[in-house]
C-alpha cells in the first residue's frame, strides 16, 4: 500500500531536519519499518504494508513537528520503538541529571512501576532494552531523595569465558573492565564530579560480586548487574545481604550466559524458585523493548528463533531415541 501525505504550512527548515543530512532519517525509517520512502519538496509517498506505512507516516509527521532544530539520530530511533508522541509517562519524575529520561517502551513503564513498588525486582531480557540503565538511574533517584544513604552496584566477575587471573594489573585494575558499564550509567545520569565526590563519602560503592559475602545491606539502593553469570549459590547469598531499609534490583539476559557447561544460572534458577514469593517483582523484557539500533531487535528475534527450533530439534530427537528404547 502506498500513503501519501503532504507537510503544511511548507517549511524548508522543517523539511531539511525531517529527512536529515543527506536523508539520513528516512534511510533510517525505511530500514526500522522495512518500508519505502520517497518525497518531492513537502510532499512524501511511503510503500509498504498498510499499518506499517501509517506507523512510518506517523514518525515522520511527529518528527516535522518537532523540526524547527536539527533532530538527532537517536530521536528518530526512539520513536521507531514506540516514542511517537513524547508524552510523558504516568510516572513520577526521577532526580538525575537526564531532564530527558522516561519509559520508552510499555515494558520499561511496568519495570520502573515494579522498582517503585517492590523492595526486590527483577529485569530479565535481551540487550538494549535499558535494564541496568533504569536501575541506576531508580538508584541516584533514591539517593538524590535521601530514600537510602547509599548505592551498591555488583556483578559476577565472569564474561564471555575470560578469567580474571589472565588480566594485568592489581584486583582493582583486574575488575574495571567489569563494573565499566555502571560507571558509564553513573556518570551520564550524575555527572563525573559528582560521582567521584559520592566515591569519596562511600555514598557509592561498586564492587564484583564476591565481595558481597558475610555482609548485611542497610539503607542502600543495591543493582545486580548481569545476574545470568550468577551460580544458584551465589545468588541466594546477594538476595539474603538485604537489610532494613534497601531495595535490590537484579538484571540479566539469560540468552548471554558465560558460565562452564552443564552449570544453572541463578537467575533462571530464581525466577523458578522466587516468582510466586509476595514482595519480590519479575518484568520480562523483548525485542519490543530494544531502544538501540533497530537491526538490533532483529538481531534478538533472529537469535530467538534460532534458540527455539533448536529446542524442538533436540526435543524430536528425545522422543526418537524414548521410541527407539521402547
Amino acid at each position: 500500500m502506498i500513503v501519501r501525505h503532504t507537510f503544511t504550512p511548507h517549511n524548508n527548515t522543517r523539511l531539511s531536519h525531517l529527512c536529515g543530512p543527506l536523508d539520513a532519517h528516512l534511510r533510517t525509517i525505511e530500514a526500522g519499518l522495512q518500508v519505502s520512502i520517497a518525497h518531492r519538496h513537502e510532499q512524501f509517498k511511503v510503500d509498504g504494508p498498510k499499518a506499517v506505512a501509517m506507523r512510518a507516516m506517523d514518525i515522520l509527521q511527529a518528527i516535522y513537528e518537532r523540526a524547527d532544530r536539527p533532530i538527532s539520530p537517536d530521536m528518530v530511533q526512539l520513536m521507531l520503538v514506540g516514542d511517537i508522541g513524547g508524552e510523558e509517562a504516568d510516572l513520577p519524575a526521577l532526580q538525575t541529571r537526564r531532564t530527558d529520561l522516561k519509559a520508552r517502551t510499555p515494558g520499561q513503564a511496568a519495570y520502573l512501576e515494579s522498582i517503585a513498588s517492590h523492595d526486590i525486582s527483577f529485569g530479565i531480557g535481551p540487550a538494549g532494552t535499558g535494564k541496568t540503565y533504569l536501575a541506576v538511574a531508580c538508584a541516584v533517584d533514591a539517593l538524590e531523595r535521601s530514600s537510602v544513604q547509599r548505592i551498591v552496584l555488583t556483578r559476577p566477575a565472569v564474561e564471555a569465558g575470560e578469567r580474571l587471573g589472565f588480566l594485568p594489573g592489581d584486583l582493582s585494575q583486574k575488575v574495571d573492565p567489569y563494573l565499566r558499564p555502571l560507571y558509564d550509567a553513573l556518570y551520564d545520569l550524575m555527572g563525573h564530579d559528582k560521582v567521584l565526590k559520592a566515591f569519596e563519602r562511600n555514598a557509592i560503592e561498586i564492587a564484583p560480586l564476591a565481595f558481597m559475602r558475610g555482609r548485611t545491606l542497610n539503607n542502600a539502593f543495591v543493582i545486580l548487574d548481569e545476574a545470568q553469570n550468577t551460580s544458584t549459590e551465589q545468588m541466594k547469598m546477594f538476595l539474603t545481604r538485604i537489610g532494613f531499609g534497601a531495595k535490590a534490583v537484579i538484571t540479566g539476559d539469560v540468552s548471554q550466559i558465560d558460565l562452564p557447561k552443564g552449570q544453572l544460572s541463578g537467575l533462571i534458577d530464581a525466577e523458578r524458585v522466587l516468582k510466586r514469593v509476595k514482595g519480590i517483582s519479575f518484568t520480562r523484557f523483548t525485542s519490543a523493548d530494544v531502544v538501540r539500533h533497530p537491526l538490533v531487535a532483529r538481531i534478538v528475534d533472529a537469535y530467538d528463533a534460532q534458540g527455539s527450533a533448536a529446542l524442538r530439534n533436540r526435543s524430536a530427537v528425545s522422543r526418537r531415541s524414548a521410541q527407539d528404547d521402547e
